[in-house]
């Protein structure tokens, strides 16, 4: 049987294909999770940073400190968090059940994160201490829901307990869970501190998270230049492990051509 070769119709397969991997393409390139986070069960962490969220939350409304839901500076919060978290399940599929939660908390402490489950708490020493605009508040919450979509904190305890239970048992973890109850993740979600290389990856997909949702994620690169400018010499709590200054600027602004796109298209469709 022959056919009968239709330029045309090969330039269309070839257009098609262009487009369906840029698709495809589009956005960040990050690498699938570290494997060893599942030895600790995701139920269970969740669980217990929902504990210590509802502990943080009475502890700074005993304390005056807990700002109430129509506060603007909380409305504002949550109506950024809003427009990110939709996109949240592109990095992660369990998201889309997580009930989110998003406060701020008086404080001069210049400090943020996101728990395992979506529990978000800015301070307003961050917030307000560093006058974020919209763009610059939307980068830092990208980055705080990357740690928790790409599980950071899963991984960092997994490791940890590894580490402290020794190689010779390892072979009884991989596979089983079989030891998932010796993990100690007590009180340790607010305070756990992560590698470079996961403030790094936070970095990368927070931009992507802030570009969809429609804030420029050029705001990275102002953000951290208030970062090292407030600094002063010692980092403030939330810089304490992160890559520093120009090394972090210049690694943003390598992945600013990946993410300008999605943020044209999130204003096209905004506007």
């Amino acid at each position: 049987m022959h056919f009968r070769i239709v330029p045309g119709f090969i330039l269309a397969l070839f257009l098609s294909a262009g487009l369906a991997a840029t698709a495809a393409a589009e956005g960040v390139a990050v690498g699938k999770p570290s494997a060893v986070r599942k030895l600790v069960p995701a139920e269970s962490l969740e669980q217990q940073a929902a504990q210590e969220f509802s502990q943080l939350k009475r502890e700074a409304a005993a304390k005056k400190a807990l700002a109430p839901d129509d506060h603007p500076q909380a409305r504002r919060l949550r109506l950024i968090a809003g427009r990110i978290i939709p996109f949240a399940g592109r990095f992660n599929p369990r998201a889309q059940q997580w009930q989110w939660e998003v406060v701020l908390i008086g404080s001069k402490e210049v400090n943020a994160f996101c728990m395992p489950g979506g529990k978000i708490a800015v301070y307003t020493g961050l917030l307000l201490g560093l006058q974020l605009s919209d763009d610059e508040t939307a980068v830092v919450l990208g980055h705080e829901i990357a740690h928790a979509l790409r599980e950071h904190a899963r991984e960092r305890i997994a490791k940890g307990e590894l580490t402290r239970l020794g190689a010779s048992l390892l072979g009884e973890f991989v596979g089983r869970g079989k030891y998932s109850g010796l993990f100690d993740m007590g009180g340790q979600l607010m305070t756990l501190k992560f590698s470079r290389d996961d403030e790094s990856e936070a970095d990368t997909v927070g931009l992507e998270l802030a570009a969809r949702a429609g804030y420029d994620p050029r705001a990275g690169v102002s953000l951290w230049q208030k970062m090292a400018a407030s600094s002063k010499g010692a980092p403030p709590q939330w810089l304490s492990t992160h890559p520093s200054g120009k090394n972090r600027i210049e690694e943003i602004q390598r992945h600013l051509p990946e993410v300008m796109p999605l943020y044209e298209q999130a204003r096209t469709r905004l506007h």
